[in-house]
């Protein structure tokens, strides 16, 4: 695995509240801002992602109950299909949990999760609507 992360996604109670905090209160500029599904913001190296908690946790395949999802997931994102297997392989192989296998996604990439050894949960993803992802 390349050591880098590409994308934290906090799980939000409430995205717009949580925008506000984040564009308004902090003043980060939003990347493609005016999406009431998922907020992004460019943080030099890596991203900051804001999803409703809910979905997250759909998105994940767990229950949103405090004990199989700690609201928010960690991302890596890669340069193909073929590598987001190989990888998602490799982390069980280490020790990993598969949660979710690798499929094609509703946002027109490829991702599946797994948990490391302490449950924190990782997607890994092939993102062609921003390849930059698998770049950063």
């Amino acid at each position: 695995m390349e050591p880098r992360i590409s994308i934290v996604t906090l799980g939000v109670s409430d995205l717009e509240r949580s925008r506000r905090f984040y564009s308004q209160g902090l003043g980060l500029p939003e990347y493609a801002p005016g999406s009431n599904q998922v907020v992004f913001y460019d943080l030099k190296g890596a991203w900051l992602s804001l999803f409703p908690r809910a979905e997250l946790a759909r998105d994940a395949g767990v229950a949103d109950d405090g004990y199989g999802f700690a609201r928010f997931s960690i991302a890596h994102n890669l340069r193909s299909k073929a590598e987001v297997n190989a990888l998602l392989s490799q982390a069980v192989a280490a020790g990993g949990r598969l949660v979710k296998p690798a499929q094609d996604v509703f946002w027109g990439g490829y991702s599946g999760y797994f948990a490391d050894p302490d449950g924190f949960l990782w997607e890994v993803a092939w993102n062609p609507v921003m390849p930059q992802l698998a770049e950063a």
